[in-house]
Order: structure tokens, then C-alpha cells, then sequence
């Protein structure tokens, strides 16, 4: 595909695992960006029924934010270009890490599985990695994956997909979430504090616009 001298190049967007036993196993580049993201804010206040006058302004914290997209996974040019593990297994290894995002990791089960049979620990839920998404420079997430839909939409003759349909929904995981001291809680911050200064410059431009008074 043939591109325009001087045209800027293609940020792509992506999900990204932070395991530390596994740094890789969780990195997945979007290969095409979606065509729309939705995002949903809903604000975090104490106002309800009992609250004393003059409280109804004050914030308990960021607003609640959930971000939906969908994303395609083609296997076509990697197969035009006879990559040898497209070859053998389609796009299985790419939704494999993306599904892995869900799944506690096998070896800490089993782990765990032995250590309580043998009376030594007590069953502990594992914790997921921390789940960035990633959308150009000035967001960097982290968040949580509420809902996975995969519709895979065609096949190879060994059954590996080689084309499907990902649809995500996630909800953005703030400092009172993670911790303003935790990694995920200081990119969080981070966020806010870019979107303070967007929101700044919107607001010098606005003023800037409007018209003189007159005789001004």
C-alpha cells in the first residue's frame, strides 16, 4: 500500500498486559485502528438524598469512565506474505493474547492447587496484570475488560480463524482504584493532568474567538 510523501505516520493503538513473570505474552498492537471509540463518563458525587445543603457540587473523585470498541484482526497480508506462524495458526495467537487478559495464569493455579491440598496456604484469588490501552501518546490507560465478544469470521482448512471481530468493553481504573502511588494510578494521573491542559488551551481559544465589544 502506497502512502503520500511527507504523510504523517499511523500511531496504532493497542492493549497491553504488564506481567512481570511474562512480559510478552500480553502485547497486542491493534493492526488496524477501530473506526470509532465510545466512552461514557458518569460523574462520582456525593450528592443523594440525605446530603446537607450546599454539598451537592463536591466530588468523591474522577468520574466513572467505560470505553467500548471493536477492533478487526485480518490474517490476509501476513499469509500474503507467507509468515510461517500465520501460516500454521491464523490469528489464534493474537486473540490467545488478548483472551489471556482474563485468565489467571495456569502455573498459579496448579501451584496453588498443590500447596492447599497439602494443607500449606489458603487459596488466594490471583490477581490479572495490569491492563493498559493505549490510544496515542496522550492516553495511556489503565483499565479493567468488563466485556469480551470475539466473532471470528472465517477459517483456514486446519480451523485456525484467520479473520475476526473483537469487542471490548473496558472500564478506565483510577488513582482511588489502584493508588496514586501505584504505576497504574500514576498514569491515570498523568491522564488528567494532559486533559487539565487540553482543556486549558480549549479555553484560551474560546476566549480568543469571541467577538470585541464595541469601542473595545
Amino acid at each position: 500500500m502506497t502512502t503520500f510523501p511527507g504523510s504523517p505516520k499511523l500511531q496504532k493503538g493497542a492493549i497491553i498486559g504488564l506481567d512481570p513473570a511474562n512480559p510478552l505474552a500480553s502485547v497486542v498492537v491493534f493492526q488496524y485502528n477501530p473506526d470509532t471509540l465510545t466512552r461514557t463518563l458518569t460523574p462520582q458525587t456525593t450528592a443523594s438524598s440525605d446530603t446537607s445543603r450546599g454539598e451537592a457540587l463536591r466530588l468523591k473523585g474522577p468520574p466513572e469512565e467505560t470505553i467500548n470498541i471493536d477492533i478487526e484482526i485480518d490474517a490476509t497480508d501476513q499469509l500474503e506474505k507467507g509468515d510461517s506462524n500465520t501460516v500454521n495458526m491464523g490469528i489464534y495467537p493474537a486473540l490467545s493474547a488478548l483472551e489471556m487478559l482474563l485468565y489467571p495464569k495456569s502455573a498459579l493455579v496448579i501451584a496453588n492447587e498443590v500447596l492447599a491440598a497439602i494443607g500449606i496456604i489458603e487459596i488466594i484469588p490471583p490477581e490479572a496484570p495490569l491492563t493498559l490501552f493505549v490510544w496515542g501518546a496522550k492516553r495511556v490507560l489503565p483499565v479493567r475488560l468488563t466485556s469480551f465478544s470475539i466473532t471470528e469470521q472465517a477459517f483456514d482448512p486446519n480451523l485456525n480463524p484467520i479473520l475476526a471481530k473483537v469487542s471490548l468493553g473496558m472500564r478506565v481504573l483510577n488513582y482511588m482504584d489502584l493508588g496514586l502511588p501505584s504505576v497504574g494510578g500514576a498514569l491515570f494521573m498523568a491522564h488528567q493532568v494532559v486533559k487539565e491542559v487540553m482543556a486549558t488551551i480549549s479555553s484560551v481559544g474560546s476566549i480568543s474567538s469571541l467577538p470585541s465589544t464595541p469601542g473595545g
